[in-house]
């Protein structure tokens, strides 16, 4: 079961720009999928990246329950799965080796358990036979899906993706949005921004667009 996620008078600017986000406060819930939208530049990236620690506040603060995420990132971190903005995965693993290396670096991995855990996330996924090649020779796809599978592979609490479905054919879409409903209904906390949002909205309890609450019914694009 997940924390809550809660954001306290957040704001974050890069350099003398103006604020990307400005004096932002609200709660994130267990067992709820909330969807980010809105035109680039609008603060998506800048607010996933720090909620996973990858950017500092300029003032305000981010906590996982009593932990606040900055000062305790170690801690926070080892509940969290993420999709990044663009493919940060290393190239010189294979999918299969990067999913063992996830699990034992948070102490999940067991020879009896791990490989087949392994094995039926990524057929899940549908990365075929050539995830046993260097991610450095995959292709856009394929490294999207095991960006995907990595984010789910540890059974973390908290999911943080930023444009999970890019690049995914029908079939992996439909399977990833699955992974999410799923990982929801299990109390997993997830927070997703994306363009492609018919797929992703039905199942939305909250819609996000710079800082207004929609209700998830609402029609509409990114």
């Amino acid at each position: 079961m997940a924390d809550t996620l809660t954001l306290d008078a957040l704001s974050k600017r890069y350099g003398d720009g103006p604020p990307v986000l400005a004096d932002l406060s609200r709660s994130f819930e267990p067992g709820t999928l909330t969807l980010l939208v809105g035109p680039n530049g609008a603060g998506k990236t800048t607010l996933l990246r720090l909620l996973s620690v990858q950017a500092y506040p300029t003032s305000g603060a981010v906590r996982y329950g009593p932990v606040d995420v900055h000062e305790e990132p170690y801690r926070y971190l080892q509940r969290v799965g993420l999709v990044h903005a663009g493919p940060a995965l290393p190239e010189h693993l294979t999918a299969e080796e990067l999913l063992e290396w996830i699990l034992r670096s948070r102490g999940r991995w067991t020879d009896d358990e791990g490989p087949a855990r392994v094995e039926t996330l990524l057929d899940r996924l549908r990365l075929d036979e050539r995830r046993e090649n260097l991610i450095g020779t995959y292709s856009s796809g394929m490294t999207q899906k095991a960006q995907v599978a990595a984010a789910f592979v540890a059974e973390p609490a908290v999911v943080l993706m930023d444009e999970p479905l890019r690049s995914l054919d029908t079939a992996t879409t439909e399977a990833t949005v699955d992974l999410l409903r799923e990982f929801v209904a299990d109390g997993g906390l997830a927070i997703v921004a994306s363009h492609l949002t018919d797929a992703l909205r039905p199942h939305a309890d909250e819609v996000v667009r710079l800082g207004e609450i929609e209700d998830a019914s609402v029609q509409g694009t990114a």
